[in-house]
Formats: C-alpha cells, structure tokens, sequence
C-alpha cells in the first residue's frame, strides 16, 4: 500500500468523505469514562495513545476492534468535562470513526505535535497507560519517547491502571455465570485426572506426564471448554518447576511414590466467557511423606490467610492493594522457613485471558499499588519449589463483590491426598 507523499497530500475535513457515526456503545462507554474521571477531581481526562498496536488495552476500553488496519500514531482524549478530542493521521482520518468527539487530522510530524499541544492546554493532571518505574508493567503502554512529548506540554501524567480496572477488568453477571461453570468443571477434571493416575497405576498402565496433560485437554474439551496453552502435569523435581511443560519426547512416567502437580485453567468456548485457573497436588502412593505433608499444609495455610485477609477487610470497608495480600500469604510461608522458596508472586488477575487486567497479587515480581475491585476476579496460588525435590502449590479463584470475596469450585483441597 502506497503511504503517499506528505508533503503533498491534501488534507480532507471530516466531512468530505461519508464519517464512520459513531455507535451507541461507544457513546455510552465514554460517557462512563467521563463519569469516573469527575469522580476523581484531581484527574483533567485520559489521554489514549497508540502506534501500530503498541496499546491493546486502549482498544479494548475503547471498544475498538483491534484487528483493524492502523499504521499512523493516533490520539484519544477523553476530558472530564467537554467533548473527546480525536488526533488521527491524514491518510488514516476514519480509524477513530466509531467513537464521539471532533476530529483533527495531521501529516507532519510539527502538525501532529502542535496539535496534540492544542489539545492538552489548559490542563494539568492527564491519566495515560503508565507505571510509575514501571512497577506494573501489564499497564505500561505508552513509550518513554511519548511521555516526553506529552510532558513537555507542562502537564502531569499519572497512572491509569485503576482505570482500566473499572473497564477491562470487571465482570458482567454472564461473565461470572460463565467462570462458575468453568470452576466447577475445573473441579470435576481434577477428580477425574488423579482418578486416571490412581487407575492407570494399580492397573500397571504406563501414564506420562504428557498422557495425562492430554488427558486433562480432553475432558476440557469434553466440557466445552477451551484453553490458551495446555494445562501442568508434573511429578517430582518436574513439580518443582513452576511453569514446566511436558512434551511428547520429554516427559517423565508417572510411578508409584511420586508427587503429582496438576495446573488447569480453561473457560467456555462463548465470546466473552472468562476463565478458571487451580492446581492440586497428591501423592501416587498409600502413605503422604511427612516432608510433603508438612510443605502442602505451609502453603495451604498460606493460600487461606490470604484469603482470609481479603475478606476481612473488605467485610471492614477496606479494599486492599494487591501487594498488601502478597504479603499475608508470604509472611505465612517466609516464618515456616520457606521464604526462599516462595519464588513467584501470589497471584494474578483472570479474565477473558487466563492473566487478565486487574491488579495482581504481587509485592515480589512487582509492588502492584492497585487495589481490589469489586467484580473483579484474581488467583491465590502460593507455593513452595524445593529443586531437585517436589513442588507444592495450591490455587484457587477469588471472585469480590462489594463486600466479600467468593471462591467457587469447591470443596477446596485441604490436605495432600494418597491415591493409592
């Protein structure tokens, strides 16, 4: 595709050609938008950016179709008062169409410039996709380079990560609807894979850890459920791995006397379904070492003060940050002697993607200042990895209304089971 010659190229006004109107669910979300900056006075709007896809969560709360071709720097600003502004590339006017506000268009890079300058005089605090040193960086979208384009008009830029939480991260009633069947369904597949591993076992049936995550994939599918990449089947040192994959050439075969870690997460085919996300553990033998019993009852002991510690402060009136539950559940696991082997974050926030866009419970891998929303839906996954050992991690899902924390898929496991 030709890109023109700029120096040339005529300008055409939003009006000679036929506009993309834009659509009443984008009305109604930026109306929204409007409505939660007012009630953050110190916030004067929420400046989008994008170049080339480099800010998908722009498209997602805008409700834009991020499929669309886009090759020039486009800008959004959405004040708290007034009509959006639209800042978009003379030879891509419409990319913005479907969404309310003026439009200007630009060629030059000294056009584009004055005119992002024109938009913003007047204010002073804007919201952009940025992170403070970069301490959530699922947020950190707009690069150093334009930040300092933006900053250079006197404004200051915060973070709008809390933002994007009210737009991206919070469920519709379908959506937990659809995370209730997943974790439910979740729930019955783990039954039946360590009822597999138990059958396989006493049958003298060969099972690897690659059989049984197919197995796992096929129940999944069995109930109409699908998954972004396959689930965790780990035995021994393998469990000591947190993010291990079998494959069909290197996979360990599953024996008697061996530890067995499952990771399962998967949500309904339907557009719009959310996920489910759990890993149990149990022992392929007829009697729990006391060295894996002690460790499964340190993380689980871990997984439910976390727990505990959200819903009593939510029931307080108190929405935590996400690094403040990190720290429960790590302050658990750190005074059985296990700090050093607690070696990834807590958990994280699910979504229509298995990792979703709210906060994370995290004060290890980053200092998650975000805090807890309501309909918003996160892991509580502690562990402790021992190398060259096992592996112990437990995982549930917590799901927040106004004043509680819910978890579904129960019951949930309490003690590290024999299979045999």
């Amino acid at each position: 595709m030709a890109d023109g010659n700029p120096s040339s190229l005529t300008l055409q006004s939003h009006n000679d050609k036929m506009p993309i109107m834009p659509d009443l669910a984008s009305e109604q979300r930026i109306l929204e938008i409007q409505r939660v900056l007012r009630e953050h006075d110190s916030t004067d709007g929420w400046l989008f950016y994008d170049f080339r896809g480099s800010d998908l969560l722009a498209y997602r709360v805008l409700l834009l179709d991020p499929c669309m071709h886009v090759t020039r720097r486009w800008y959004y600003w959405v004040p708290a008062h007034g009509t959006p502004q639209k800042l978009v590339h003379g030879i891509e006017p419409h990319v913005l169409g479907s969404l309310p506000g003026d439009t200007m268009a630009y060629v030059s890079w000294d056009q584009q410039r004055q005119e992002l300058g024109r938009i913003l005089t007047g204010n002073r605090r804007i919201a952009m996709q940025y992170s403070p040193m970069n301490a959530v960086p699922y947020v950190s979208r707009v690069d150093a380079g334009t930040m300092e384009l933006v900053r250079s008009f006197g404004v200051d830029v915060v973070s709008s990560a809390d933002f994007i939480q009210l737009f991206e991260a919070r469920w519709t009633d379908r959506q937990l609807e659809s995370h209730q069947y997943a974790a439910a369904a979740l729930r019955r597949i783990v039954d039946d894979a360590f009822g597999h591993v138990s059958q396989c076992l006493t049958h003298g049936t060969r099972l690897t850890e690659y059989g049984l995550q197919q197995f796992i994939l096929s129940r999944i599918k069995d109930a109409g459920m699908v998954t972004s990449s396959p689930p965790i089947a780990a035995v021994n040192e393998h469990s000591a791995d947190p993010h291990y994959g079998p494959t069909a050439i290197l996979s360990s075969t599953i024996q008697r006397d061996n530890l067995v870690l499952i990771d399962l997460w998967a949500k309904q085919a339907d557009a719009g379904s959310v996920y489910a996300d759990i890993t149990w553990t149990a022992y392929a033998g007829s009697t729990v070492p006391e060295k894996h019993r002690a460790v499964f009852d340190v993380v689980k002991r871990g997984r439910d003060t976390a727990l505990e510690f959200v819903r009593e402060n939510l029931r307080a009136g108190y929405r935590p940050f996400g690094h403040e539950v990190d720290a429960a559940c790590r302050r658990v696991i750190q005074a059985a002697g296990y700090g050093d082997q607690f070696i990834h974050r807590t958990g994280h926030s699910i979504g229509e993607e298995v990792h979703g866009n709210g906060a994370n419970i995290d004060g290890l891998e980053t200092h998650d200042t975000r805090r807890l929303m309501p309909r918003t839906c996160f892991s509580i996954e502690p562990g402790v990895y021992l190398a060259g050992e096992f592996g112990i991690r437990s995982e549930l899902d917590v799901y927040l209304t106004e004043h509680d924390a819910l978890v579904f898929g129960l019951p949930l496991q309490t003690a590290l089971s024999p299979l045999l």
